[in-house]
């Protein structure tokens, strides 16, 4: 990576009280990719994202944005970025327009030029108050307040919250194009369709610690396999006591005579018990990006966290 990162954190800590935040995240985001920030409810997300724009202060460690010091310079950060809360709250007497304009005021030096194109995109209700508008409309609303001042870079926290899927479509293919014409986009969810259909390289934030941070495409690729076997009939219990011992194997699932099951590693161990099975019929395929973060998630006794 060369030039100015668009975001750098080294050894970022926030706790609460004594309770843990982050600890230690490292992160280094080059201009112009989406990067995904994955984690469930409670992770870390949004404490990272709030320690991004100054809105808490880190316990240790330093943040970048853009270059610039994330204290020192949060006001020149927040001119040069968007932002799109995951908790959004707008004024429930206010127009779309009204709020619009309300928050465009408070970016003197960056008129809202791209408004009028996003709200024709998105098919944005801005003649009416907030308080007749459902969720998604609310939603359209914040995305458009947080691209309108064509910004350099964009965080979104849970950004197709309530959005129809035709809308989240082309919400989809905006980042893209945004991206293209050189934007950042810093887009933090716990939707795994969302992540891997829009962003390039993803971050995987588990009890506020960073996991991993890879490619979709690497995460994929990281050696998890579902497979499907079909055992002759009559011998599936026998099959998943086997399997169930079978280095490398997790989550084995039997419906009668079909079992299901996840490899890690190596296949030879696998192919080993297999040769000694009834086996009717076979089917591998990778795994998707759900069921890498699942693995990625699950706890030391083996169960989900």
């Amino acid at each position: 990576m060369t030039g100015v990162a668009a975001v750098r954190c080294e050894g970022l800590s926030m706790s609460y009280d004594g309770s843990r935040g982050i600890v230690d995240v490292d992160l280094d985001i080059p201009t112009g990719e989406v990067f995904g920030f994955l984690g469930p409810n409670g992770a870390g997300k949004t404490t990272t994202i709030r320690v991004l724009l100054d809105l808490l202060r880190p316990t240790s460690g330093r943040v970048s944005v853009l270059g610039l010091d994330s204290v020192r310079e949060s006001i020149a950060i927040r001119t040069r970025t968007g932002y799109l809360p995951g908790d959004l709250s707008l004024p429930s007497g206010l127009t779309g327009t009204e709020v619009l304009d309300w928050l465009s005021s408070l970016r003197p030096t960056t008129p809202p030029v791209r408004r009028s194109e996003l709200v024709d995109r998105f098919e944005v209700q801005v003649d009416r108050p907030m308080k007749h508008l459902s969720k998604g409309n609310r939603q359209k609303i914040g995305l458009v307040q947080a691209f309108q001042h064509a910004p350099e870079m964009v965080i979104l926290d849970e950004p197709t919250g309530g959005l129809d899927p035709l809308v989240q479509d082309e919400f989809h293919r905006f980042v893209r194009e945004y991206v293209a014409d050189g934007g950042t986009v810093f887009l933090s969810s716990h939707s795994l369709d969302e992540v891997q259909h829009t962003a390039d390289r993803v971050g995987i934030i588990r009890d506020g610690r960073v996991v991993t941070v890879e490619t979709v495409d690497a995460l994929r690729g990281r050696g998890l396999r579902r497979v499907s076997v079909t055992v002759r009939s009559g011998t599936g219990e026998s099959a998943e006591t086997r399997l169930q011992v079978t280095d490398g194997v997790a989550d084995v699932h039997r419906r009668g005579d079909l079992l299901e099951f996840s490899i890690t590693g190596e296949y030879a161990p696998v192919l080993a018990v297999l040769g000694t099975l009834p086996v009717v019929d076979l089917l591998s395929r990778a795994a998707d990006l759900d069921e890498v973060f699942l693995e990625l998630y699950r706890g030391d006794d083996g169960s989900a966290r």
